[in-house]
């Protein structure tokens, strides 16, 4: 677990980095913090470890649902987050533990292919967690009820922008990966 002990170190410093900024808005961290969140998910995704993904993408998704909670103000332990974000990943339809097969199989069957398409899948589902997480935040502050079906449609929205955002941050994820 040395991979998520470091990345969530470097995660910690990038994201309190964007949380102190005073010339930001909400909008503007909590996009940033999506986005660095996508990023280094999508760099761990890409290292040689089969099937580890499950125990090293989940809690940092959860972390970033606690940061996302932070900048919004509502009140939740990073545990809580993570519980938050199984919530939303069953909510939406996301076939999680087909998702770490399937990461899984392009590391072994087809590792010729797995940076390839592990890169933008997991971007994109970091990406759409990341947004379905920030509006379950603010309907949650504001006591309004969560209807699933947008839930559903924020999440497909977000992972198609998240897919197209990581060929664009194509960089950026190899330097994390290298880092890493």
């Amino acid at each position: 677990m040395e991979l998520l002990t470091k990345a969530k170190a470097k995660i910690k410093a990038e994201v309190s980095d964007i949380e102190n900024r005073t010339d930001l808005t909400d909008e503007e961290k909590v996009s940033q913090i999506i986005k660095v969140f996508s990023v280094f998910c999508a760099a761990i995704a890409v290292q040689p470890i089969p099937f580890a993904d499950i125990f090293v993408l989940t809690p940092i998704q959860g972390y970033m649902g606690k940061k996302l909670a932070d900048i919004r103000g509502y009140d939740i332990s990073e545990a809580g987050a993570t519980e938050v974000f199984k919530e939303i990943a069953g909510l939406v339809g996301l076939g999680f533990l087909a998702q770490q097969l399937a990461i899984g199989a392009y590391k072994t069957v087809l590792p010729f292919l797995g940076a390839i398409t592990t890169i933008p899948l997991v971007y994109g589902l970091t990406f759409g967690i990341g947004r379905v997480m920030d509006y379950y935040f603010l309907k949650k502050i504001k006591g309004e009820k969560i209807d699933k079906e947008t839930l559903k449609d924020i999440f497909k929205k977000a992972k198609a922008e998240g897919k197209k955002s990581a060929k664009e941050n194509k960089d950026e994820i190899n330097k994390r990966k290298k880092e890493l």
